[in-house]
Parts: C-alpha cells; structure tokens; sequence
C-alpha cells in the first residue's frame, strides 16, 4: 500500500522544485509569493499539512467530478502530524478559494513558471484528499556462477492518489505505465539461460 502524500508545506514545496523544476529554494518561493498575491493559492509560509473544510470539500468534489467515485475514500484524510512550533494557524499550500480554479485557466492566466508551480500544488493538494494505490511486488535472487543477481517485478493493482500525482515526475500517466514490471512464472530450483548480461 502507498499512502498519498500530505499537502505542502513551505519545505516540501521547495524540495518538489528542486526535484520536478531544478529550481532553487528561492526561485520556487518567488513564484509562489507571485501565486498568492493574485490570490491563487494560500499562504506559502507554512509547516501546517492541515486543510480547512473548504479546501476538504473542493478536493473531493473535484477527485469524484474528475477521477470518478472509486477514487474518493468515505472520509475526508485529516493530517494528524503536528509538527514541533507548527504555524498551525495557517493550512497547508493549496489552491486558493472554495472552488480550484482549474488547470486549464492557469495555463491560460499565468506565465510559465507560475502555471507550473499551480499545476504542482493542485495536484498535490488533490492527490493528498485520493485513496492509496495497491500493488504487490516480487523479488527473485538469481544464483549464475559465483553471482547472485536480483530481479523485481512489481504489479499496480490500483493506482490510487498516484492517477493524479506522482512525486518527482511530471506525468503521472508516463509514470505509471512504467511501474507494471511483471516477472515470468519462476520458481525456486528453476534453470536459467542466460543469453548476454547487459549492465544497467
């Protein structure tokens, strides 16, 4: 089971950047500064993964309008960390209001960067409010000569939070077509041919 991620902090804003932008710690700031001066996302200050009701209930009527019912849990996921001297005045990052403005407009309204940076924050704010992917994996240890190597298949069952947000990846759909990586029947005693060795 692979639980959705909590909704941004300042911290976690910032390392996303780094990882799916290469942007520095200030550059991310600076479009989220711009961001929440026209009044697109909430404060960008923060170490709260709370959010209010209102933002609770955008994101699930966006999962169930979008992603469809099977991806909505019953009940709203309440971040129940609480961080040491948390601002927990403030809620996470999120978009901004009681209804998201959509991906669409953004890419439509801002510049660039700030698109970007929206886009990241939506769909981290939604995937966080989505049920938890399931899969199962297999791991086999190839004995050949005096070297044992190691094969891992893993299988998505399903996707989860993960249809809207993967960390670290632009393309959640990309991302997923690369996590099936099915082993063939195999048991233990089994004969191997090996062809080549390649070395990845």
């Amino acid at each position: 089971t692979d639980r959705a991620p909590a909704p941004f902090t300042t911290s976690t804003l910032q390392q996303e950047g780094s990882r799916k932008f290469r942007w520095t710690a200030r550059k991310t700031m600076q479009v989220a500064q711009r961001l929440y001066e026209t009044g697109w996302i909430t404060y960008m200050r923060t170490d709260s993964t709370n959010l209010s009701t209102q933002a609770l209930d955008a994101a699930r009527e966006l999962i169930a309008s979008q992603y469809g019912d099977e991806f909505l849990p019953t009940e709203p996921r309440r971040s129940k960390k609480k961080a040491k001297g948390a601002q927990e005045a403030h809620e996470a990052i999120r978009p901004a209001g009681s209804d998201f403005k959509s991906l669409q407009s953004a890419k439509a309204d801002l510049e660039n960067d700030q698109a970007r940076l929206y886009e990241l924050i939506w769909k981290r704010t939604i995937a966080s409010q989505m049920k938890d992917a399931k899969g199962r994996s297999l791991s086999a240890h190839l004995s050949v000569g005096s070297g044992t190597f190691l094969a891992k298949g893993r299988v998505l069952d399903f996707a989860g939070y993960r249809r809207a947000y993967v960390e670290g990846t632009d393309h959640p759909e990309q991302e997923l077509s690369g996590q099936d990586r099915l082993l063939p029947p195999i048991r233990e005693g089994d004969g191997l041919d090996i062809s080549n060795l390649e070395g990845k």
